[in-house]
């Protein structure tokens, strides 16, 4: 079993969660679930090893919900900057913005023009 890291494992990351049978793979950070809108995860994924099989079926979980990391992703001195990067970005008066951004684009009300 492979060491759990601080947060941010890299895209292409296979975890299990606690209580799942199916792995997943890491897909994307930081995403709001379109139903609740109040309600950031720190990462998107898919089924492994089928993949994206329909876009609009994202699996939205935490760090602190994954049992076991399975395979770690491409790490290289871009994705170490970016995660850095994410860490340095990822506070709650951001986190508050983006959700109020995403609340404006589902109401359908413009994000460019006040």
């Amino acid at each position: 079993m492979i060491e759990k890291k601080d947060k941010y494992l890299p895209i292409g990351s296979v975890v299990i969660l606690k209580g799942a049978k199916r792995k997943l793979m890491i897909t994307g950070y930081i995403q709001i679930d379109l139903k609740k809108l109040d309600k950031v995860y720190d990462y998107s994924g898919c089924l492994f090893p089928e993949g994206i099989i329909n876009t609009d079926k994202s699996l939205l979980f935490n760090h602190d919900q994954i049992e076991k990391i399975f395979f770690v992703g491409y790490m290289n001195e871009e994705e170490k900057e970016f995660e850095q990067k994410l860490k340095e970005t990822v506070t709650e008066e951001n986190i508050k913005r983006m959700i109020e951004n995403v609340k404006k684009q589902v109401s359908g009300e413009s994000l460019w023009v006040k």
